[in-house]
């Protein structure tokens, strides 16, 4: 097996090229060479049953793999009982369109930690999972739970392993970016600095939920206070740099699904990785 590349969302290309619905997605990520895609519903789950349903159908025509980004207010850890209940309506509908399309992977924010204790942050994000999944038995999608780039968020990778510890449907959604930002850089210099995120992940879920990772990936501004806003590969003065995580990915022989946030130019950096990795493999 090999690792999977694509976007999360549209880049500002496919509507120049003339691409204007969501549906059509799948054709131009593989006209890219590209294989993976995350439908992203950050802002709310505008799309009905009938354009779920076909983002599914063309996904499964051009062999894209697909997940789906839930809304960005959903929060796992909120105080307020009843906007966590709200959120569990939220991870259903998003549940229910994951289902539509064929997506494997719903991403879920875990929420903030600003106003009270992050004991008591991921307690409450523990509870709100544990509801989600008792509501969702039968479903084969998998809940992605992903590290955050802020410091008064939850989602330190320690704390989303500790998460993901609950259940085997609970994947950790390895953002990349985020752990570089809210650490203020530094954090990702060599292939050795990244697998040490697959080992530890490893060590806390099992080498499948390590080697077949759900990443995002993308260089972001940040400051003392973590994530400030994403970039693009053009951009020389923050990180991290993906190379060392192509070689990463080669010499261990993993095979994650690498997703690029990149600020409008997500597919061509995809394949910048891609074509990196690609390039690695056959050295």
């Amino acid at each position: 097996m090999s690792a999977l590349f694509g976007p999360a969302g549209n880049s500002d290309s496919f509507y120049a090229l003339g691409y204007k619905h969501s549906y059509q997605s799948p054709e131009y990520i593989a006209k890219m060479g590209l294989d993976a895609y995350e439908y992203s519903a950050g802002n709310g789950i505008m799309g009905g049953e009938k354009v779920f349903r076909a983002i599914g159908e063309e996904a499964k025509k051009h062999g894209i793999a697909l997940s789906f980004h839930t809304p960005y207010y959903i929060s796992l850890s909120g105080v307020d009982p009843e906007k966590r209940l709200k959120s569990l309506e939220y991870i259903s509908k998003s549940l229910w369109a994951a289902e539509l399309m064929g997506a494997d992977l719903i991403v879920i924010h875990a929420g903030s930690a600003a106003k009270i204790s992050r004991e008591e942050a991921l307690y409450l994000a523990s509870d709100t999972l544990s509801k989600t999944l008792e509501a969702h038995p039968d479903t084969s999608v998998r809940f992605g739970v992903e590290t955050m780039g802020k410091v008064n968020q939850l989602g330190t990778l320690e704390e989303v392993l500790t998460l993901c510890k609950m259940d085997a449907r609970l994947w950790p959604v390895v953002d990349f970016g985020h752990v570089n930002a809210r650490a203020c850089g530094g954090v990702f210099k060599s292939a050795d600095d990244y697998r040490r995120v697959f080992d530890k992940t490893a060590t806390v879920l099992g080498t499948e939920r390590a080697m077949h990772m759900h990443c995002h990936f993308s260089k972001i501004e940040y400051t003392s206070a973590g994530e400030k806003r994403h970039l693009t590969f053009e951009d020389t003065t923050y990180g991290p740099d993906f190379e060392p995580l192509m070689e990463c990915l080669v010499k261990e022989n993993l095979c994650p699904r690498i997703i690029c946030e990149s600020n409008g130019t997500m597919a061509e950096d995809a394949l910048q990785m891609k074509n990196c990795y690609l390039s690695k493999k056959t050295t």
